[in-house]
């Protein structure tokens, strides 16, 4: 059969055709991409509307099917991959109050002050609040950006919004809504908002109260391979699919490219490059680490967790360098081929990718990116591969921080839209100084999740581990022992930066 994948992402969303069979077999047929607005606002707000995602579907859906040929009816099921911890308002139709918040967004500072940093603290935060979290959640809202602190800062600054309120809904919560009409939500979404109670399996009627939070503002609960309705006949003619046909929950980004880089045993490891990135490891317990701001949450295989260590810009810095630095007209490519001209280590200048603050190892919205260690003799190339080496070693780092709790796989898997470049998936290699493997599709590869658990919900396969299998495994990286060198000793150096510059941070971004 064939179905569609929806991945949305923070400033774009991939539509995905697959084909899926019995034989074991999930096959990406053809992707479309479009582009929508992020929306940043002068008192740290970030946001996006929720109608250009669903107007996003309908354009690249349309002219996937006009692009390959295929019928609209042989489209059996939709499902989603999805950003998470986004903020979506919605009445009782399911029509957005306001524009989302986005998980980038800081601007619920004193919310998170109030609630989290008065009376007696631990690592800076409120202790019997810490152990709550703990206990029901595994994990604990540690950062402005989450979403309970935004749902309070829409309380308390647009009452006249928040008293419509009906759901309180997640981006692809309210992409499925659109769709259906129902308004439900999958595990591995509902953790990311710290108020699911994992053990019992439901939202926890205590945190709620602990933080202020209408239970009645929280959606129903389902699996990510759960139907959550079939698809509406208004909502059919806008993406120009058959009417009624099953709409699957799907899962977020996080949970869903763990899948679809077959990333299924307990160890194994997933370095994620989009926009931004994450080093996500497959977990069989609930852990947290304060100190270094990682946490276990619920995946959408529901036997194991997500170990997930997030750097909030990783590709969006490549981006950056392509449009800030004054260099000659070129595309992506001849941007890799032009950082090929500097060495292993940039002749010893060193970038830190925090542009938009950072979450993991340390949370701090203040912190910033820079070049460090300028000479006369800089190149315009050193400037750009020290870009790409500055996120790898940042990623490095939070890999670091997980193995001070977790054994993990000694080969890794790299995935997202830096995956398709070799050159990076060598750099990573020797950065880290292990063997790194590519999928094929890497830029696809949280549909590739949201296709194999369709395979699951239709019963194509028996579970979710056997998806490991059928994930395959396009190149090997080797690390070059001697670039490795050189990247151990500036790695001390990167470190430090953020520590010997914190206070300047919060003198000039505070």
């Amino acid at each position: 059969m064939k179905v569609i994948a929806y991945d949305i992402g923070t400033t774009g969303l991939k539509t995905c055709l697959f084909h899926i069979s019995d034989t074991d077999s999930v096959q990406l047929i053809a992707g479309e991409v479009e582009d929508y607005e992020l929306y940043f606002l002068d008192n740290g707000g970030v946001e996006q509307e929720p109608e250009e995602w669903w107007n996003a579907m309908g354009k690249s859906t349309k002219r996937l099917l006009e692009t390959t040929g295929v019928d609209k009816e042989e489209i059996r099921g939709i499902s989603f991959c999805s950003q998470m911890q986004t903020l979506v308002m919605v009445d009782e139709n399911g029509t957005p109050l306001r524009r989302s918040m986005s998980c980038m967004d800081t601007r619920a500072d004193a919310q998170f002050s109030r609630y989290m940093q008065r009376g007696l603290k631990i690592e800076g935060l409120n202790l019997y609040k810490i152990l709550r979290f703990m206990q029901i959640t595994g994990v604990l809202s540690a950062s402005a950006k989450d979403p309970l602190w935004k749902y309070h800062w829409v309380r308390e600054n647009e009452p006249e919004i928040f008293e419509k309120t009906y759901k309180w809904l997640d981006a692809k919560e309210y992409l499925t809504c659109r769709a259906t009409g129902q308004m439900k939500v999958s595990r591995d979404v509902a953790s990311g908002t710290f108020l699911y109670h994992v053990k019992k399996d439901r939202w926890s009627h205590e945190l709620c109260k602990l933080f202020d939070v209408d239970m009645k503002h929280l959606p129903e609960l389902c699996a990510s391979t759960d139907t959550i309705g079939r698809l509406l006949p208004k909502a059919a003619e806008e993406l120009g699919l058959p009417e009624g046909i099953p709409v699957i929950s799907g899962g977020s980004d996080v949970s869903l490219c763990q899948v679809g880089a077959g990333c299924l045993d307990v160890g194994d490891v997933n370095f994620y490059s989009g926009t931004s990135g994450w080093v996500t490891t497959t977990v069989d317990k609930l852990h947290l680490d304060l100190g270094n701001i990682i946490g276990s949450l619920v995946g959408a295989d529901p036997t194991t967790y997500s170990y997930i260590a997030e750097l909030e810009t990783a590709g969006k810095c490549m981006e950056w360098v392509k449009d800030s630095i004054d260099l000659p007209e070129m595309d992506y490519d001849g941007l890799l081929e032009y950082l090929k001209r500097s060495p292993a280590g940039s002749n010893g200048v060193i970038y830190s990718p925090w542009m938009h603050g950072n979450r993991c190892p340390f949370e701090d919205h203040n912190a910033r990116g820079m070049f460090f260690n300028l000479g006369l003799t800089t190149t315009g190339s050193d400037l750009v591969r020290s870009v790409v080496e500055g996120v790898l070693m940042h990623m490095r780092w939070m890999l670091e921080a997980t193995e001070k709790s977790f054994k993990t796989s000694p080969v890794v898997r790299f995935t997202g839209g830096s995956a398709i470049s070799g050159t990076i998936s060598q750099i990573m290699a020797d950065v880290l100084g292990r063997e790194v493997e590519t999928v094929e599709n890497p830029r696809h590869v949280g549909a590739m999740g949201a296709a194999a658990l369709m395979a699951v919900s239709f019963g194509l396969l028996d579970d979710i581990k056997e998806i490991k299998g059928i994930i395959k495994v396009k190149d090997t990286f080797k690390p070059n022992l001697e670039n490795t060198a050189v990247y151990d000793k500036i790695f001390p150096v990167y470190k430090n930066l953020y520590f010997d510059n914190k206070k300047s941070y919060a003198t000039l971004n505070g």
